[in-house]
């Protein structure tokens, strides 16, 4: 699976319709296998989804996103996992520990609700 992370000084960009790059890993059996950053000089959702499609990422993990770009990203078939903040390592680490949920990995002030609404979404998807 390849899991895609926009990222801004080692952390998770804020806002990922701004982002101006993703740090693309592809993980298999539990570990990281490869990885490399994607510029993105979009900022059309449409634009912006069909690069991440292009791309082969399976998951966005991101901070806040516009309902346009989630809408465009689902159906590109990119699964998302929204309000999520936090040292890029320590988010890709908690991923594939199956540990992301943890509240320190929460932007500060978000709704809890919809984030576990996302993530509800996308385990009942695979």
């Amino acid at each position: 699976m390849k899991v895609a992370i926009p990222h801004w000084r080692g952390r998770i960009s804020p806002v990922f319709d701004v982002a101006g790059s993703v740090l693309v890993v592809e993980i298999r059996d539990g570990a990281e296998q490869a990885h490399r950053d994607v510029v993105l000089d979009c900022e059309d959702p449409q634009v912006r989804a069909a690069r991440l499609a292009q791309i082969g990422a399976d998951i966005l993990i991101c901070g806040a996103v516009s309902w346009p770009l989630e809408m465009a990203l689902s159906s590109a078939g990119i699964d998302v996992i929204a309000q999520t903040c936090g040292d890029v390592d320590q988010v890709l680490a908690a991923f594939v520990k199956g540990q992301l949920q943890q509240d320190a990995f929460l932007m500060p002030g978000c709704c809890r609700r919809r984030r576990q609404f996302h993530a509800r979404r996308r385990r009942g998807r695979r």
